[in-house]
C-alpha cells in the first residue's frame, strides 16, 4: 500500500493529537477515561505502525526500480592511412600469387566492388600488407587486438573511466573466437577485477552489435545496484574470412567487408548522467531461424572445393525486406506516435474490405525519429531498407556514407554511421534515435535512443579527416 503525501500529513496530525490526548489523560482516574485512553494508545500504535509501513514500502519500491541505462560514450577505431583499401590496391592484390586458376573470380569480384558503392578509403586487414600476403591466426589476432586496443582506449581517456569500475565486459565478433576469448584479451590487457563478468559473442552477423548493447541493458537493468558499467566491445574479423575458392556467392564477401571496431560504455549509474550521451528507451530483437530461406540466406559453409567461405545467397535481399516487416510490425505500436497507428490501422481494414486488391500504409517512422541508422550491409540492402520504409535518400544518407567511407564493418558498422550524425552536427538534446542491423541466422535487431544532451566535437571521430567530403553526389 502507498500513501499520498496528504495522506501522510493527515496521519501526522492524527498522531500528534493522539499524544497530547495521551499526556492529559495519564491522571485520569475515571473508567470512561481510562477506556477512552487504551482506545487513543491502540489506535496510535496502529497509526504508527501504518505509517512505517507506507514508508518502508515507498523506500523499497524507489530502490529497486531500475535506473535508466546510458550511453556514457564510445570509440570508433580508425586504422592507419596506410591500410587504406584503394581499388588499385584491391586489384594488384588479387592478381598477386596464383589465388585462382581462372580469370573469372577477379572479373566477377571487380564488377561486384564498382556497384558495392564503396569508395577508395576503405580499410583492409594487417595480412594483405604483408609480403606472402597468406591470412594466417597470427595476423587475424593482430587485427583484433589493433582494434580492440585502439577503441578501447580512446573510450577510457575521454571518460576518465578506471579499469576497476568496469563491472561487465562483452565482447562481439562475428565470426572469430581464438583462445583465450577476446574477452579474456580484455581482461587481461587492462588487468580487469577478478570479479568482472565477461560474455564472449560469436557468430552472431552484423547484428552482433546492436545485440551486445541489448544485452548490456538487460544485465545492468536487472543486475541491482552493484552491477554499474558494461564495457561493450564490437569487432570482426576479415582475415579468417578471406574467401579464396571460386564460388560466386561467396566472393561477394571479399569484395564488401573492412576492417572495422568500436567500443562503447554503457552505465545505469544516475550520477553520471550529465555526461552521458543518450539514454537507451527500447530495444527489440526479433529472430527468423523457423524459416529455412531466412536461416540459409548468409550461411558459412564448404564449396565444392572444401574451401571455407560465407555464401551471401540471391535470397538474401528478399528475406531482409520479409524479416524487417515482421520485425516493424512489433516495434511500432511501440513508438509510433498515435496519428501514425491510427493511420495505419484503418490502411490495414481498407485492405481487408478490398479483399487484399489494396496493401497496408507503411507507418512513417520519421514522425518518431529525428535520426536513423540503417544497417550498412551493402548498397542492396541500403536500398531495400529504403524501399520497405519509403525512406529518402535524405534518411539513408548515413548509411550510404558510411558504407562509402568504411565499407561493410559488420557488426560495428552501426556506430560508425552515428559518428557521421555527430560530424555532421545534426544530433541535438532531445532527438530520438533509431539504430537497426541484420544478422546471419537471420536476426533482426532495434536500438531506440533519446539523446540527452548536444554531443561536443570529438579528437577520436573517425570522420574528421573526411567530413567536408561527404555527402556525394554520386554514390
Amino acid at each position: 500500500m502507498e500513501h499520498s503525501p496528504l495522506s501522510v500529513h493527515r496521519r501526522l496530525q492524527i498522531i500528534i493529537f493522539s499524544l497530547l490526548s495521551f499526556a492529559f489523560l495519564l491522571h485520569a482516574t475515571h473508567p470512561i477515561a481510562v477506556a477512552f485512553l487504551r482506545f487513543l494508545t491502540a489506535h496510535l500504535f496502529l497509526t504508527v505502525v501504518s505509517t512505517l509501513t507506507a514508508v518502508i514500502l515507498l523506500i523499497r519500491h524507489l530502490g529497486s526500480r531500475p535506473h535508466p541505462v546510458l550511453l556514457l560514450n564510445y570509440s570508433c577505431f580508425q586504422p592507419p592511412p596506410n591500410r587504406k583499401c584503394t581499388y588499385e590496391f584491391a586489384n594488384n592484390f588479387l592478381l598477386h600469387g596464383a589465388r585462382f586458376t581462372t580469370e573469372e573470380p577477379i572479373k566477377f569480384m571487380r564488377n561486384i566492388y564498382f556497384k558495392s558503392g564503396l569508395g577508395d578509403e576503405t580499410y583492409a586487414p594487417p595480412f594483405m600488407f604483408e609480403k606472402d600476403q597468406t591470412p594466417t591466426l597470427k595476423h587475424a589476432v593482430q587485427e583484433a587486438e589493433e582494434g580492440i586496443f585502439s577503441a578501447v582506449d580512446s573510450l577510457l581517456a575521454k571518460t576518465n573511466f578506471s579499469p576497476e569500475e568496469i563491472d561487465v565486459v562483452i565482447v562481439t565478433c562475428g565470426s572469430f573466437s581464438p583462445s583465450p576469448s577476446l574477452s579474456a584479451l580484455v581482461v587481461n590487457r587492462y588487468k580487469l577485477r577478478p570479479d568482472v563478468k565477461t560474455y564472449n559473442l560469436s557468430g552472431m552477423g552484423c547484428s552482433s552489435g546492436v545485440l551486445s548493447i541489448d544485452l548490456a541493458y538487460r544485465i545492468l537493468r536487472g543486475g541491482g545496484r552493484k552491477i554499474q558499467n558494461a564495457l561493450v566491445v564490437i569487432t570482426e574479423s576479415i582475415t579468417l574470412n578471406w574467401y579464396d575458392g571460386e564460388e560466386r556467392s561467396m566472393l561477394v564477401t571479399n569484395c564488401i567487408f573492412r576492417v572495422g571496431c568500436a567500443a562503447a560504455m554503457i552505465t545505469n549509474d544516475p550520477s553520471r548522467r550529465t555526461s552521458a550521451k543518450m539514454e537507451l528507451i527500447h530495444t527489440l530483437r526479433t529472430h527468423h531461424g523457423a524459416s529455412d530461406s531466412s536461416y540459409r540466406a548468409a550461411f558459412q559453409e564448404e564449396d565444392g572445393k572444401g574451401i571455407t567461405g560465407v555464401s551471401l545467397t540471391k535470397d538474401l535481399i528478399r528475406v531482409a525486406g520479409l524479416n524487417l516487416r515482421q520485425h516493424i510490425k512489433i516495434l511500432a505500436p511501440r513508438v509510433l506516435p498515435l496519428s501514425q497507428l491510427v493511420r495505419y490501422v484503418y490502411s490495414v481494414l481498407t485492405m481487408a474490405m478490398s479483399g487484399g486488391q489494396l496493401k497496408p500504409t507503411v507507418p512513417d517512422f520519421t514522425t518518431a525519429f529525428k535520426h536513423i541508422c540503417v544497417h550498412t550491409g551493402g548498397k542492396a540492402v541500403i536500398e531495400q531498407v529504403g524501399r520497405v520504409l519509403k525512406f529518402d535518400d535524405s534518411v539513408t544518407e548515413p548509411a550510404r556514407m558510411t558504407l562509402n567511407r568504411f565499407g561493410n564493418t559488420s557488426s560495428s558498422l552501426v556506430f560508425y554511421e552515428l559518428s557521421y550524425f555527430e560530424a555532421k552536427g545534426r544530433i541535438k538534446k532531445g532527438d530520438k534515435m533509431w539504430m537497426i542491423a541484420f544478422g546471419t541466422g537471420f536476426k533482426v535487431c532495434s536500438l531506440v535512443w533519446k539523446c540527452i544532451r548536444d554531443p561536443e566535437p570529438e579528437s577520436d571521430n573517425p570522420w574528421n579527416d573526411s567530413i567536408h567530403k561527404y555527402p556525394l553526389k554520386v554514390w
